[in-house]
């Protein structure tokens, strides 16, 4: 029974798993000591579990950070994973070149001047992408927004990893890099509730009424459609100016985005009010003094 024991591990260890190494061990070796390069089957079936394993990985990893999320705010972190599995088997090729017994070293160095070049190139690339990680974790900003960046007002359509597109008034898709909403300043005209305070201004001739005044501005307000009655809009005698007395009506609408064309509505309105009260709306007027020198 001993003998033949022996016999059967004897098979295995040389003849089953001695199979094993040679077939593992074939490939190409060059040069001999330490300078000599091995690059074999089984390294390269090392290399293929590495890759499968980091892969396993990585999806479990996106898993856990995603899980909590939003299936579109799932999607939008896809490139992010692809861009890192892409590191991860440049890694995992690199180690394999080492243990085969290249010089990556050289490899390396070679590309260094690349790599810092490339940096430079996609440093705002990389900052765009953290802006958007940082929009969609913490939701500083969100589908349906009306924000204003850099002097432009848009409603926001589509929050992407790289960028964020808003339609402005006018019609016009507004593509804004990532980046600005984590470093410059951005009004975001929605963020904390959807109503918004807005306000015409308007100036009448010296004389008039100011209470009458103050009457037709809180009565066109009120009649205006997309204007909110509560809070009750409100005018304020703003100043006296060099040629007009200065009111400013104040109101509140939860439609921020149409702004413009409720506040054009509203002056068609105190125009024609104005003209009906014989309230005038004075133009600035400056004297000119000629003074003819003698000669």
């Amino acid at each position: 029974m001993q003998d033949g024991a022996e016999e059967i591990k004897e098979i295995l260890e040389e003849d089953i798993w001695g199979s094993i190494k040679e077939f593992l061990n074939l490939g190409i070796h060059l040069g001999q000591g330490e300078k000599s390069i091995n690059l074999t089957i089984g390294l390269l079936l090392l290399l293929t579990l590495a890759i499968i394993a980091a892969k396993f990985i990585m999806k479990w990893l996106r898993h856990l950070i995603t899980r909590k999320m939003e299936q579109e705010d799932k999607q939008k972190f896809t490139s992010i994973f692809k861009f890192i599995n892409y590191v991860v088997y440049l890694i995992a090729v690199f180690v394999t070149l080492g243990v085969a017994g290249v010089d990556i070293t050289l490899v390396i160095t070679a590309s260094a001047a690349l790599f810092v070049g490339l940096g430079l190139a996609l440093q705002e690339l990389f900052k765009d992408i953290l802006g958007g990680i940082f929009i969609i974790i913490d939701k500083s900003l969100q589908v349906g927004d009306i924000v204003e960046v850099d002097g432009k007002v848009g409603k926001v359509f589509e929050i992407k990893l790289r960028t964020t597109r808003a339609i402005t008034r006018d019609d016009k898709v507004l593509i804004l890099p990532n980046h600005k909403f984590i470093s410059d300043i951005v009004y975001n005209y929605t963020q904390n509730h959807r109503t918004t305070r807005e306000k015409v201004s308007v100036g009448v001739a010296y004389g008039s009424d100011v209470q009458l005044v103050t009457k037709i501005l809180e009565q066109v307000a009120t009649e205006q459609k997309q204007i909110l009655k509560n809070p009750k809009p409100f005018v304020l005698f703003d100043d006296f100016g060099d040629s007009a007395l200065l009111f400013s009506v104040h109101f509140f609408t939860n439609d921020s985005f149409r702004d413009p064309r409720i506040k054009s509505e509203m002056r068609y309105k105190i125009n024609a009010r104005f003209k009906e009260n014989n309230i005038g709306i004075p133009f600035p007027q400056r004297d000119v003094h000629i003074i003819q020198q003698k000669t």
